[in-house]
């Protein structure tokens, strides 16, 4: 089938929750992926974060072959070791503590919020199950998930959701303190807030929330999901703050592109999910920690997040200089290659529209924020390619 007869078959035997753009992408390498058509687009999104190392990377496709020869899923009933040595490594990149596996930045805080909720049940005291979260967070689609949302747009349809979370002002302080109760078991935060724009956390606050919540008992929860695995220059985005979480949550880049998640609870609280208190089939699977421990390695081997935070400040640097020349950005924002360019006038979608048939896959958020999630792996040449686009769009649509 061509392009538009397979467009046509999508709308009639798949569920129409996705609003796609016209175009069926067939392969990738590096930053780049081609269409049907054989067009080739410079992917500024990789997957919405998952293509740290962009499409196909040798080392990586090697490592699945391999391991899908041998084993590709076993039940979690058994060990195996891929799972066992990620763990380590995970230890080791992060802090000291346990991890649990899943599929999903969703399911890896549902596991946080059963982890907190049964915390607050049997250590801090009955009826101590609320979670405070932040007003324009996105923490998945998932009940629980959405409830820890701080966007009714996303939670309507969906009412009545699950109780327990109290949404606050995002970056402030006072806020948080203020709502912290005697039912209080966590505060869950992204560092950096993605769906809602991209917009950092000040390093008052995260540290502000640190000593609030080791003074009363509550855990603190960073959803890592979009954040994680070097994608603001750091391995993590918690490590530009100086201070650790008690659980840490995490999906998107950590497989390269194969579906998984995971939490990791420190030492004090890593007991507090015992057997039978949450699980999954696929989670942890020989095929999905294969691909996570090979991308791990491979970061840290070719030295992928260095280059992210130069690669990040260079990207900036380029968008500032954007931002002068036009005339028609408000202000970039973000850090390493997790970036927001705000525009004054321009629609963020008429502008991604726009890009995608000059060969270039961006995202918008809400009327006039543009998304950037690059690879990784990105070079200086791909993002002066990327501002070449963006210069010839911007004038056009001014």
């Amino acid at each position: 089938m061509n392009s538009q007869e397979l467009m046509n078959l999508e709308s009639q035997v798949v569920m129409q929750t996705y609003k796609r753009f016209p175009i069926v992408l067939e392969k990738g390498e590096g930053p780049y992926v081609w269409d049907k058509d054989g067009k080739k687009y410079l992917d500024f999104l990789s997957g919405i974060a998952v293509n740290a190392l962009g499409h196909s990377h040798p080392k990586l496709v090697a490592a699945l072959t391999e391991q899908i020869s041998k084993l590709m899923h076993i039940s979690n009933l058994y060990y195996h070791e891929a799972g066992i040595i990620l763990a380590q490594l995970l230890n080791r990149l992060a802090f000291p503590g346990k991890v649990f596996y899943c599929n999903s930045g969703a399911e890896a805080n549902e596991a946080a919020i059963k982890l907190a909720r049964k915390y607050g049940k049997t250590k801090l005291g009955e009826g101590k199950t609320e979670i405070i979260t932040t007003l324009h967070s996105f923490h998945g689609r998932t009940l629980g998930a959405l409830a820890a949302t701080g966007q009714p747009k996303y939670q309507d349809a969906f009412q009545p959701l699950p109780g327990n979370f109290t949404y606050v002002p995002f970056n402030d302080l006072a806020a948080v303190e203020k709502a912290v109760n005697e039912k209080t078991c966590a505060v869950m935060v992204e560092p950096i807030q993605g769906e809602s724009g991209v917009h950092p956390a000040d390093l008052e606050y995260l540290q502000g929330l640190r000593k609030l919540c080791t003074e009363k008992g509550i855990l603190l929860i960073l959803d890592e999901v979009q954040t994680g695995i070097g994608r603001t220059g750091k391995f993590f985005a918690y490590q530009h703050y100086g201070i650790e979480p008690d659980v840490l949550t995490m999906a998107k880049g950590i497989a390269g592109g194969m579906p998984m998640g995971a939490i990791l609870a420190c030492q004090d609280f890593a007991d507090i999910l015992v057997a039978g208190d949450h699980g999954t089939t696929f989670g942890g699977s020989p095929l999905a920690c294969t691909s996570a421990l090979t991308t791990l390695n491979i970061i840290q081997e070719e030295q992928v997040v260095k280059n992210a935070e130069q690669m990040g400040i260079y990207f900036q640097e380029k968008l500032e200089e954007l931002k002068k020349t036009t005339g028609e950005i408000n202000l970039v924002r973000g850090k390493g290659l997790m970036l927001g360019m705000e525009l004054s006038k321009i629609k963020a979608k008429d502008l991604v529209d726009k890009a995608l048939t000059k060969g270039l896959l961006l995202n918008a958020i809400g009327d006039h924020v543009v998304r950037f999630l690059p690879p990784l792996i990105i070079e200086k040449t791909d993002v002066d390619k990327c501002i070449e686009i963006l210069t010839k769009i911007i004038e056009e649509l001014k």
